[in-house]
């Protein structure tokens, strides 16, 4: 099953009725509604800030390749940061990584606006389809960036991140698994699931599913071969862990 309906702020892939594995990706889209300026140079539309590279299509790769669906955001992080909460102020972010978004310095009333058009009823809908199928495994899927802007002389070596909040175990079996890959992976690295988690939090955690959060490094996921790559590693953690589960 497939929602693309431009009103609809999310879409999901794969048949969720069928699937034990459940992808959710908050950043996976850099669009920006037409009714609505940020202000910037279109170009940072395909830069970090505005998408998580990668995740689009690995995503995609890992529902036509495994038992898999997945729930994606159909808008950029800069209309409205899905994975913070509805009042936190990052949620329609002023700055990111040094760029100003002049266009969301708006007021409560077009902020309230955009959290009612869009933070609640892509988590509204995240809540409809763990109530009626909980999933075997969640896997909150990100991208991150090894060079920011506002800290050019940061080192972020790792190729892929696992981030979790309360419950570690299974982001810990995750992390033997994608070790024996040969990746180089960060235990609560590029950062803290304990930090920011919003969406495992308030889903994943909340109703005791087993996930783990995953932030592939974008440089490596940049390519469909690399994207490829990541997608079949993955799809096949999944399917381990759910073994493990069982």
């Amino acid at each position: 099953m497939s929602i693309n309906n431009e009103s609809y702020p999310h879409e999901i892939i794969g048949d969720i009725s069928n699937n034990d594995i459940l992808i959710i990706a908050d950043h996976a889209s850099n669009h920006v509604p037409n009714d609505i300026d940020l202000g910037i140079d279109k170009k940072l539309l395909h830069n970090h800030i505005a998408v998580d590279i990668g995740v689009k299509k690995v995503s995609e790769i890992m529902v036509e390749t495994f038992p898999i669906s997945a729930i994606r955001a159909r808008q950029s992080r800069l209309v409205i940061d899905l994975n913070r909460g509805e009042d936190n102020p990052d949620a329609i972010p002023r700055i990111s990584d040094a760029h100003e978004i002049a266009g969301n310095n708006i007021d409560d009333e077009h902020r309230k606006a955009r959290v009612e058009r869009f933070h609640k009823p892509y988590h509204e809908k995240i809540e409809q389809i763990l109530h009626n199928k909980k999933p075997k495994l969640i896997l909150s899927l990100h991208s991150f960036t090894n060079h920011l802007k506002s800290a050019p002389d940061t080192q972020r070596p790792w190729d892929i991140g696992i981030l979790y909040g309360e419950h570690e175990a299974t982001s810990k079996q995750a992390i033997g698994i994608l070790k024996e890959y040969g990746l180089n992976v960060g235990d609560q690295l590029p950062y803290s699931g304990k930090i920011l988690n919003y969406t495992m939090d308030r889903h994943a955690e909340a109703l005791q599913v087993p996930y783990f959060g995953v932030e592939m490094r974008q440089d490596l996921v940049a390519d469909s071969q690399g994207c490829e790559r990541f997608a079949q590693i993955l799809g096949e953690t999944c399917l381990k862990i759910t073994k493990m589960l069982a």
